[in-house]
């Protein structure tokens, strides 16, 4: 494929008229001028046959929009349905449409793969629900508003990884496969072997020590951050929580960084206040189409939210201040807001709310609230540590983070109370050896499209959702 020097890769194309050209679709559109022989592979999503012409819209996936093909009707065939694989081969002419710059005048149409119009699950013209498509994890890329998804989150994965190698960031591997509970919380998938091995299996754990599917690369990221200031990792995480609800996934994909030599908590707000603005910004420039359907069919109020993030400072209020705020509303909570509770999802929307619909950091957490590792900030009479949290509109929590312990005494004590220090050893080894003042952060990729994009339900953002009772292909 011809690409582009200063942007006219497209010159090319009539140079080398003899043979045909292969197109995307995204290319062929936006081609200035006619070109002799192209050649356009795709999936048919409309075949209209008139008298004297027929036209069919190929989509290949590399855009929301299709490519009209225009033809004599003695290139149609009973195999040219919608859903359909071809292959079309003709010259690019200027389109008298206004909606597209080109279209393609046929000379050839192959029918790689039939489609059984009256089987397949998917329908023209029709706009299925997301709840719909939902039952084919196998079949609904093919559908406009999951193809504009996949392109969405394609770009935002691209944009992360630009961003944190933009500002020094090493990208670190972390582990799928751990002997860690980051979290804490137990809720963990446990690794087995397969039946050729059980009998083996019964005697001994396959790495000698109970293994886990990793529900953090924190601590890993920590390792690294012993040796590069600035580190980060971008990759699958799992939870066994057994949940059916809106913002919960058994896998799922997290966005973590790591920076030493900080000692301020705002340090590690501040990227993540740049990472979600720069990334949001790059995908509204790079697919606005894409987003644009999002906006006119799923979540008409989700423009004016994002504008809104976009030109704002995100506001900050610490744990203490956003339970005066909950027990001063007059909203009644089905979880009564306490000092000493965790914030729910009914309180974190409702602070969102309050604060006029703009990203909140919520900082300094109870002591006994969160992870050993979070550092304690020394204060009384209500004993907090340096963690935040970042809540925005229509999802509550995005982010958390924190800075971590980096004084020995204080980790060691904490650890010895919780009956870990035998576990965490290595972890202690750390701070022996060279340690300094450092913080991280997480943040959950599929939280972050919801946000971006309005979409109520956590597993219409990722291509195949894993949850409870559900382990589709």
């Amino acid at each position: 494929m011809l690409r582009a020097r200063g942007g006219e890769w497209w010159r090319g194309l009539r140079r080398c008229a003899s043979l045909p050209r292969a197109l995307r679709v995204r290319e062929a559109l936006r081609v200035p001028e006619p070109v002799e022989r192209v050649k356009v592979q795709g999936w048919v999503r409309s075949v209209r046959s008139q008298k004297e012409v027929l036209f069919l819209h190929v989509n290949d996936g590399s855009s929301l929009e299709s490519l009209q093909i225009v033809a004599d009707p003695s290139l149609e065939n009973r195999d040219l349905t919608f859903g359909s694989a071809v292959e079309v081969q003709g010259k690019l002419v200027k389109s008298p449409h206004k909606m597209q710059n080109m279209e393609l005048k046929a000379e050839t149409i192959r029918v790689v793969g039939p489609c059984n119009a009256l089987l397949f699950p998917l329908k023209t013209r029709e706009r299925h629900p997301l709840e719909y498509v939902r039952q084919f994890p196998h079949l609904r890329c093919r559908n406009n508003t999951l193809g504009s998804l996949l392109r969405i989150r394609s770009e935002a994965t691209a944009s992360i990884h630009s961003f944190f190698q933009d500002n020094g960031y090493v990208h670190i591997h972390t582990p799928i496969i751990t002997s860690n509970d980051c979290e804490g919380a137990g809720e963990l998938f446990q690794i087995g072997v397969s039946n050729e091995a059980k009998d083996s299996a019964e005697k001994t754990h396959f790495f000698n020590v109970p293994a886990f599917l990793t529900v953090s690369g924190q601590l890993h990221l920590e390792v690294m951050a012993g040796a590069f200031t600035h580190v980060f990792t971008f990759g699958p995480t799992f939870r066994a929580e057994n949940s059916q609800s809106r913002r919960h996934l058994a896998e799922f994909y997290m966005v973590e960084a790591e920076l030493s030599f900080t000692e301020s908590l705002q340090d590690i707000m501040q990227v993540m206040e740049d990472l979600l603005k720069t990334v949001t910004s790059t995908v509204l420039s790079k697919c606005p189409r894409d987003v644009e359907l999002f906006q006119k069919y799923i979540a008409p109020a989700q423009k004016g939210r994002l504008e809104q993030m976009l030109k704002n400072k995100f506001v900050t209020i610490s744990y203490s201040e956003a339970m005066e705020i909950l027990k001063q509303a007059s909203q009644a909570f089905t979880f009564k807001p306490e000092w000493g509770c965790d914030l729910q999802t009914e309180h974190e929307k409702y602070l969102v709310e309050h604060c006029g619909e703009v990203p909140v950091f919520v900082i300094n957490y109870p002591y006994d609230l969160k992870p050993f590792y979070m550092r304690d900030n020394e204060d009384g009479p209500q004993h907090t540590v340096a963690a935040v949290d970042l809540l925005v509109p229509g999802v509550g929590e995005l982010c958390g983070g924190s800075l971590r312990e980096e004084r020995l005494p204080f980790l060691e004590s904490r650890l010895q109370r919780l009956g870990l220090t035998d576990t965490y050893q290595w972890y202690l080894d750390l701070r022996k050896f060279g340690s300094v003042p450092h913080g991280g952060f997480g943040m959950g990729f599929e939280r972050y499209l919801q946000y971006i994009l309005g979409v109520d339900n956590i597993k219409d953002v990722i291509p195949f959702p894993r949850f409870s009772h559900s382990c589709l292909l």
